[in-house]
């Protein structure tokens, strides 16, 4: 007796608009932990220049609607805004002098974080994906080609939660560029167009309630506006 042979669909591949009216096909999402030096002082970290640590979100956690649901698991939810940026090609071993002619473009992000959450995997030392990489973790605004924007080395980075400046930051205090990550990255992983990279976070990340309005803006990219909802 033989068994029945099913055929599965391919699974639907997560889409983001584009300001020039296009669709971004999102593979992979790659995070950078602790890139500028006084974040990683007020987590409790040398910030010395060591080595890049990555972890990873589902391509289904970035949405452009401007909703994010509280987790109900969580007691303490922090806003982390990022610089994002969009490969349209990849590879393995990239020369750092070669990783831009791999970014399609950027877009500003923000790495929603359960802090409670993630306090207790690392006391545990278990990893962060229940805090970082649970739906809808990842509001982006609207995606900007490098031929439009360029490629940002510097710009102001702010956030303000219902009018407070909470965040305040330059490009040009990530401790490793977007060229030194991709090539980074490509020594662990081969990557490939559509994947997507979340650059790390200045100092001021802090909690948001339900209710609460997050505006997001980094200089010459964009900015964003999320809405915090039960």
């Amino acid at each position: 007796m033989t068994s029945p042979q099913y055929t599965f669909p391919p699974p639907p591949t997560p889409a983001l608009p584009t300001a020039d009216g296009e669709l971004f096909p999102v593979r992979r999402v790659y995070c950078v932990g602790r890139n500028y030096a006084d974040h990683a002082v007020e987590m409790g970290h040398d910030p010395d220049r060591e080595p890049p640590f990555f972890f990873q979100k589902n391509p289904q956690d970035l949405v452009v609607d401007g909703l994010f649901p509280y987790p109900a698991r969580s007691q303490d939810v922090h806003h982390e805004l990022e610089l994002v940026v969009f490969l349209q090609q990849g590879g393995r071993q990239i020369d750092e002098e070669e990783a831009l002619g791999c970014v399609w473009g950027y877009s500003v992000g923000l790495d929603m974080t359960c802090r409670d959450i993630q306090a207790e995997a690392k006391a545990k030392g278990r990893p962060w994906i229940d805090a970082k990489a649970f739906p809808r973790s990842a509001p982006v605004g609207m995606l900007q080609s490098a031929s439009a924007i360029g490629h940002p080395t510097s710009g102001a980075l702010e956030l303000r939660v219902n009018g407070e400046l909470r965040q305040r930051g330059d490009l040009n205090q990530q401790i490793w560029t977007v060229p030194e990550i991709i090539a980074n990255l490509s020594q662990r992983f081969e990557l490939a167009a559509g994947d997507v990279v979340m650059t790390g976070t200045p100092s001021g990340v802090g909690p948001v309630q339900r209710g609460d309005r997050i505006d997001g803006l980094i200089e010459g990219v964009g900015e964003l506006v999320v809405t915090v909802t039960e």
